[in-house]
């Protein structure tokens, strides 16, 4: 009996049923390399750059082993990189963008003696926060960071234009409405008070847009700094404003295992 010829589905990387879980989209297989953000992959896909096995696609359903499969954009192998961890002390005014079309300053300038082609920011900072952003090529671990679900904590200190009382901060913790949104912090207490400003700390286990200072502008305060000085036991410790420096191999098996990988 002749043997059937495979189907086009299956030459260009579609998943057999029988394979499920062992495979993933082209788009996530970029990312997953640390080519590109998933997002990024789905436009090259889509402009035809991509291939699978030399096979040119723009199929965004199209599944791809990443251990056999050979994956290429414009025409050039796409092969595993080496996973980059690192830690900048972004500066107040930077916006967390790599390219903004106001031509505003972002942290990649920061980042500009290192190769950062592949590199992303985990979660934002606004541009008039501070302190502690990671970069990776990671996208696994970055996607875990950034889920609630994950409850890793990140920590702030705020210094607020008043005094807030300890019956606010406990309002922080149980939710106070915003914007249609109830927004709630893991935790709020005083650090320090001086005669017209007082400052705060406050531990998030999730990322909403502009969530401490809406919260704080819904209790009435104005907000003069915000610094993130920790995500997790990782902190920001004493590394200078604009530098950076490669987490230590401690604190990424910690955010890893932190976040259940």
């Amino acid at each position: 009996m002749k043997q059937k010829r495979p189907t086009a589905a299956r030459e260009t990387g579609r998943r057999p049923a029988a394979d499920a879980g062992k495979r993933v989209t082209i788009a996530r297989a970029l990312s997953k390399l640390g080519y590109c953000s998933r997002t990024q992959a789905e436009t090259l896909v889509l402009e035809g750059r991509v291939s699978i096995n030399g096979r040119k696609t723009v199929d965004l359903t199209a599944w791809v082993d990443i251990d056999k499969d050979r994956l290429a954009v414009d025409g050039k192998a796409v092969l595993a990189e080496g996973k980059v961890y690192l830690m900048l002390n972004k500066p107040r005014g930077l916006v967390t963008t790599r390219h903004d079309p106001e031509g505003r300053p972002t942290v990649f300038d920061c980042l500009k003696d290192i190769d950062s082609a592949h590199l992303s920011p985990v979660g934002r900072l606004d541009k008039a926060s501070e302190g502690l952003l990671l970069f990776t090529n990671d996208t696994v671990l970055a996607q875990r960071l950034l889920d609630p679900e994950t409850h890793v904590g990140k920590v702030y200190h705020v210094q607020l234009a008043g005094q807030i009382n300890e019956a606010q901060l406990t309002q922080m913790v149980a939710g106070i409405d915003e914007g249609g949104e109830t927004l709630r912090a893991a935790r709020a207490q005083g650090l320090r008070a001086g005669d017209r400003n007082m400052w705060i700390e406050v531990e998030l286990e999730e990322g909403r847009n502009r969530q401490i200072r809406r919260m704080l502008d819904a209790l009435g305060f104005e907000v003069l700094r915000l610094l993130r000085v920790s995500i997790g036991t990782v902190a920001l410790g004493d590394l200078p404003k604009g530098a950076t420096r490669a987490l230590t191999a401690d604190e990424v098996s910690y955010l890893r295992q932190r976040t259940g990988l």
